[in-house]
């Protein structure tokens, strides 16, 4: 969870000063637009239902999709709906790799790039 959620306090801290900064000037580059959809995302991947604990490996998953930009391309307020669609396939589809996470408590290698193409290939069939 350490190497997943690392790069997001950062992220956030960075959008929440751009967002201030946003506010009193129109024009913006594309790496401050960059920026602050991203954090918009992140933060909405943060909300969590009230009485609806999320397991340890399913967050993990959820940042690391998050912060590996895989949420970049889906509108603000589909994130939500993102996030439960693909905790389902990754459920039913990739069972092995949460399994993974939850024992090892540690994303090696391989089970990174296993995350990253089950990502990759969920972001395609998301609508």
């Amino acid at each position: 969870m350490k190497k997943v959620s690392g790069s997001i306090k950062l992220e956030l801290a960075q959008y929440r000063e751009m967002a201030a900064f946003a506010q009193f000037g129109s024009d913006l580059d594309a790496s401050t637009q960059k920026l602050l959809n991203r954090g918009a995302r992140l933060t909405e991947l943060l909300k969590q239902a009230q009485f609806s604990p999320m397991p340890f490996e399913e967050q993990t998953v959820s940042i690391f999709a998050g912060t590996q930009g895989f949420l970049d391309t889906v509108p603000v307020n589909a994130v939500v709906r993102y996030e439960q669609a693909m905790l389902a396939a990754m459920r039913s589809d990739h069972a092995d790799l949460l399994k993974d996470i939850r024992d090892k408590r540690d994303l090696s290698k391989e089970t990174t790039e296993a995350l990253k193409t089950a990502l990759g290939a969920f972001s395609k069939t998301f609508a």
